[in-house]
């Protein structure tokens, strides 16, 4: 049963009553070009707001619905605006009217008592930066009303008040204009703040003044690292410091350093739970995120129960980050990864739901890493989850376009949004869902035309057009080189070279001169900077996803390098080259071809050890750049690497060869390299013969192939286990090559 709330009557007589019915008459007008009336009292259809001291916990609220009269009730303004928050997201607008869905009374109190994100405002980030004050205001009430309770902030960039062109504030300054607006919301303050400084009497002095001139801190984040590198006795002997002065100036304030472990420190974690085991009185809390000492698991079994965990996920980043794009696997497909890049519009709902499920048990809540509002999806999801964890995804998404997307059609538009995270399902040409996810996009559009004036939908549409553009691109592409290849087989060099050089075709070039305007518009309504030079991103890395566009999907680029190296060769030469080069992948019924990039974790057959890294190259401007094969594109990082395989001929030599990323460590002694046990090399790194040819006609600058001999007694049945390994410094491996010596 729904009820219609058209036009009305909002009551509120105390401060902060009256401060959440301007909240939402504001919102109203927004939707429905009325502003309602604020009485005192109020009749059917109305909505009241009753501050009630009895309720002791500020993140509680009520909500009652009698006789057409919504009553939200709660301690003070933090949980009238998740009051208003419930019925922004529960309630559709149409031709002017207001449609409550359901009777949505209840009692509502929250999971965990920390939930929040950060708003960083420094050079890095890809949106922040460029924000007005009123911008600030209107996303922290965005953020409440998923159930946010907290926003961290930075006061000043690595403890310096740097500034670029797009900053109106220096950071300080920013800061204590932001904490006295969220003060008024009764929003908690949390600062990241490093230490930077390499004197500790420094450190303690630019703290005080921080905390001095910034009207309300809640909590003190000094990351362990990342940056701000400091040995665990150190770390803790400056935070009883910064506990003096921030309890001088903010007395209910307390202090969470996170687990972050610098990698020149193998022992810090051990050093750091010693310390903590010593009870220190200056601590309330640890946080645990990216570069983290202990998985979150293990972090709660050494921690003592004293001493709550805070998460810190990082759902701003797709790759290079501590939960890539499907983490679990980290198999996103490296033509999606080259362009969508580290920082791109990313709604992954479903996944961050499965994250939140593995790590809420052994936390008190969480503060997202985030570096601007492409993450904006994700940060309502983790806060809906946050506060009330059984909340199905489709109703939080539901929930979403209700609230930011008014009077689309709420369940188209939470396909649209699970679109965008299937897209990334697979090869992008093998996946018709991305043309699926654009149409939907436009048809909202079509079907409510107020939305081109809307950042999240604008920011969505770049997101499925980016993908569509990779998919045309790549279909493209792709099929002029399957046609190369033949001309090349066939003798024909010029024919093929001719082939490789044909224009992109006309729906490519539309969907990017479309791309163009979006980055502009969107620019204009939140800005976002999706590009270094035309936008003023920090750099390619960071969101500029226009910047992107034109870097290499597939080995288009590639070959044509090779066909001019070819061209200053004799004929005959030339061509057994360009052969060498088409054939660059193929191996033989019975030998192995594997590549990282080209054929995922998944195809090794073991499940690697955890906390490896994926190098991704794809996005590096200068090392894609036409001379990296796409089977080159990720590098596996880690201290050692696995895979099964079979299908050998028993009784025949063969040859192991791999392709590593080229920077041997000379302290690295214990290299390994092993089949079914045996050792084909142990020793210094790399070990093993250079592939001259290979490493010189094949490998871009930066790789060397090295091989190593593999005796038919070592191949069991024709399969081989392949282990390779280095406990000190580990190495980076983007493919290997089982051939019959």
């Amino acid at each position: 049963m729904s009820f219609d709330f058209t036009a009305p009557l909002l009551a509120a007589e105390t401060k902060a009553e009256r401060r959440a019915a301007d909240i939402l008459a504001d919102e109203l007008l927004a939707r429905t070009g009325t502003r309602p009336r604020i009485a005192g009292q109020t009749a059917a259809p109305g909505i009241a707001f009753r501050e009630d001291l009895c309720i002791r916990d500020k993140d509680t609220f009520s909500v009652s619905l009698t006789e057409g009269v919504l009553t939200v009730s709660a301690a003070g303004i933090r949980g009238m605006i998740y009051g208003i928050g419930l019925f922004l997201r529960k309630t559709v607008y149409r031709d002017g009217r207001i449609t409550l869905l359901y009777d949505i009374s209840g009692d509502y109190s929250p999971n965990k008592p920390i939930r929040g994100h950060q708003t960083g405002y420094r050079p890095l980030t890809n949106t922040y930066d460029a924000w007005t004050l009123e911008q600030f205001d209107r996303y922290y009430l965005d953020l409440m009303y998923f159930g946010a309770n907290t926003v961290e902030h930075i006061p000043g960039e690595w403890g310096a008040t740097k500034r670029n062109e797009l900053m109106r504030y220096d950071a300080p300054e920013l800061l204590q204009k932001t904490a006295a607006r969220m003060d008024e919301l009764d929003l908690n303050v949390s600062l990241w703040y490093p230490n930077s400084e390499k004197d500790a009497e420094e450190a303690v002095a630019n703290r005080e003044q921080t905390f001095r001139e910034t009207s309300r801190v809640d909590y003190l984040f000094p990351p362990g690292s990342d940056p701000g590198d400091l040995a665990p006795e150190e770390l803790f002997s400056r935070l009883a410091g910064f506990d003096k002065v921030l309890k001088k100036h903010h007395p209910g304030a307390g202090i969470w350093p996170s687990a972050q472990q610098p990698h020149h420190f193998p022992d810090w974690g051990e050093r750091f739970i010693a310390e903590l085991e010593k009870r220190p009185d200056c601590i309330d809390g640890i946080i645990t995120g990216p570069n983290h000492a202990y998985r979150v698991e293990p972090l709660r079994r050494k921690v003592p129960m004293q001493y709550p965990i805070r998460f810190y996920p990082d759902i701003t980043h797709n790759l290079r980050c501590e939960y890539p794009v499907h983490f679990e696997r980290d198999d996103w497909h490296y033509a999606l990864a080259t362009v969508n890049s580290r920082e791109s519009c990313n709604p992954r709902p479903c996944e961050y739901a499965a994250l939140h499920r593995l790590t809420r048990p052994y936390v008190v809540g969480s503060v997202s890493y985030s570096e601007g509002v492409n993450d904006d999806i994700n940060k309502a999801v983790w806060s809906a989850l946050d506060y009330a964890p059984d909340t199905p995804v489709r109703e939080i998404l539901e929930d979403y376009a209700r609230l930011f997307f008014p009077g689309a059609d709420f369940a188209k538009s939470a396909d649209a949004i699970f679109g965008l995270e299937k897209n990334w399902e697979g090869a992008p040409e093998e996946n018709p869902q991305i043309e699926a996810t654009l149409r939907l996009w436009r048809e909202l559009a079509e079907e409510t035309p107020s939305l081109a004036d809307n950042w999240r939908y604008s920011l969505c549409l770049f997101r499925a057009l980016t993908d569509a553009f990779v998919r045309r691109k790549m279909l493209f592409e792709n099929g002029l080189l399957a046609r190369a290849k033949r001309q090349i087989l066939a003798g024909a060099i010029a024919a093929a070279k001719e082939t490789l050089s044909l224009p992109p075709p006309e729906n490519l070039q539309a969907a990017r001169e479309e791309l163009e305007a979006l980055a502009g518009t969107l620019f204009r309504q939140i800005g976002i900077q999706l590009s270094v030079e035309k936008y003023h991103a920090f750099g390619w890395e960071r969101g500029a996803v226009l910047d992107n566009l034109d870097l290499p999907v597939t080995d288009l680029p590639w070959l044509l390098r090779r066909i001019k190296r070819a061209e200053a060769m004799p004929e005959e030469d030339a061509k057994r080259f360009l052969l060498r080069c088409v054939n660059r992948n193929r191996v033989d019924a019975d030998e192995v071809y594997y590549s990282v990039a080209l054929h995922g974790l998944l195809q090794t057959g073991v499940t690697q050890e955890p906390e490896f890294y994926m190098d991704f190259q794809g996005d590096r401007h200068n090392v894609n750049d036409g001379s990296l094969p796409m089977c080159l594109c990720k590098l596996f990082d880690h201290y050692s690497f696995r895979a099964k395989t079979g299908g050998l001929t028993a009784g025949c030599d063969y040859v192991l060869t791999v392709t590593y990323k080229d920077k041997p460590d000379p302290d690295a002694t214990e290299h390994t390299v092993s089949v079914n046990g045996r050792v084909l090399w142990k020793g210094t790194q790399f070990g093993g013969e250079v592939d001259e040819t290979f490493t010189d006609e094949m490998l871009p600058d930066g790789f060397v192939a090295v091989r190593y001999p593999l005796p038919k007694e070592y191949i069991e049945n024709g399969c081989a286990e392949l282990l390779i390994a280095e406990p000190t410094v580990g190495c980076e491996i983007a493919e290997f090559r089982i051939t019959k010596a």
